[in-house]
């Protein structure tokens, strides 16, 4: 049986391009990049194209990137790094932190956290219906001591574009007016964006970005932080000097060489062509199921929408069910963010929609990738709708 992989959004496969740049760093280049000898040099050169990489991919200086073990540590480390800067050159003062009630639990998790610590207070704005942040609602947010925004770039579960630019635009105003000891930085978590939309950070005015190799073709376990220059960011790991000592540890060459190369594969422009490819599939999938299963709702907006994700609820069938089911299939998807399968509880970004408990419970996400084909596109239009029907006749809520 040939599987079909439907879940892009949880994890891309590894590209042959980046896994062949990666090689050497496995092999001959195998120094300790901070080692002043032949072999760590020769690993620091890998370093050195990457980050020159990731400085084309956010139009910025190659000294304005840290790399991380990933997007979950990037985002606790502009969230967590920033609040430490605060508190400790103002212990007298309790700093805001505005951010989303559908944000990714690496932001929303921090910021709990921090309110547990008594070191931050929060505000958690809530989408509108249609999956989308209103600028209005940030701007009313602000306070006299907000001194951090946090608003992912496009949500995971169910691929919606938030308006970055037009909240960072807001936010460069209104810090045009405030003392420079009070001014309100702005972080972005960009994973499930950069495979899709814009990334200029200057054309975003956003101070920090993080985003995921594995979510872009590349390897798991790295990912990076981009820091706007002369931002207060405080380390919150010890033990090392790495990345001007915001970041320490031995550095993941191979891991870090392969991010460079997945985002050289955008610089490129290779991914828009494919991009067009996965939304004419996409369609097909949505148009296709909605015409042959009744009672489904979309979650989310569907112009503000990346090209890969399709998030739907089939009333009266369980998700997990139809997972499973799906699977035995040999089609590939998800309830949700892969970070929170395993939990019962119904997903926390379409209750901030206002879905009812069972129509979260209902929901399924497809998320395409470049390899995806029309026949398998096909054949899950095909093998789903029996598996609703048999498992909306055992549902009790019918």
């Amino acid at each position: 049986m040939k599987r079909i992989y439907l879940d892009h959004s949880a994890t891309t496969p590894l590209d042959k391009k980046v896994l062949a740049e990666m090689m050497p760093y496995f092999k001959n280049n195998f120094g300790n990049a901070s080692s002043l000898h032949h072999f760590g040099q020769e690993a620091m050169k890998g370093i050195d194209w990457a980050r020159e990489q990731l400085s084309h991919f956010f139009n910025c200086q190659p000294k304005e990137i840290v790399f991380t073990s990933g997007a979950s540590e990037a985002d606790n480390l502009a969230i967590r790094g920033i609040i430490r800067y605060c508190n400790l050159k103002f212990s007298d003062k309790k700093f805001h932190i505005i951010t989303s009630a559908f944000e990714h639990p690496a932001v929303l998790e921090v910021c709990q956290a921090l309110e547990r610590e008594n070191l931050a207070e929060v505000t958690y704005v809530k989408p509108k219906t249609n999956g989308l942040i209103a600028v209005e609602d940030i701007k009313k947010a602000i306070k006299e001591n907000t001194i951090l925004v946090s608003i992912m770039y496009v949500n995971n579960e169910i691929g919606t574009i938030q308006p970055i630019a037009e909240i960072g635009e807001m936010i460069q105003q209104l810090n045009s007016s405030r003392d420079k000891n009070n001014i309100i930085f702005f972080h972005t978590d960009a994973v499930q964006a950069s495979l899709y939309c814009p990334m200029d950070v200057n054309k975003l005015k956003v101070d920090l970005a993080s985003i995921s190799a594995h979510k872009i073709y590349g390897p798991k376990g790295v990912g990076a932080l981009y820091v706007r220059e002369k931002t207060p960011l405080k380390a919150i790991m010890f033990g090392g000097h790495q990345e001007n000592g915001v970041r320490p540890g031995t550095y993941n060459t191979a891991g870090i060489v392969g991010l460079g190369a997945a985002v050289e594969l955008i610089n490129n422009g290779t991914r828009a062509k494919e991009n067009k490819k996965i939304k004419i599939l996409r369609d097909k999938l949505i148009a296709g199921l909605t015409k042959k299963i009744k009672n489904t709702l979309i979650n989310g907006d569907l112009k503000h929408r990346v090209e890969a994700n399709a998030n739907i609820s089939f009333l009266n069938a369980e998700g997990e069910s139809i997972l499973l089911m799906l699977d035995m299939a040999g089609i590939a998807v998800s309830t949700g963010s892969a970070c929170a399968s395993g939990s019962l509880e119904p997903s926390h970004v379409l209750l901030s929609l206002g879905r009812k408990h069972e129509e979260c419970h209902a929901a399924i996400r497809f998320t395409l990738g470049k390899d995806n084909t029309l026949a398998e596109i096909n054949q899950v239009i095909k093998v789903l709708p029996p598996i609703i029907e048999r498992l909306r006749k055992m549902s009790p809520m019918k």
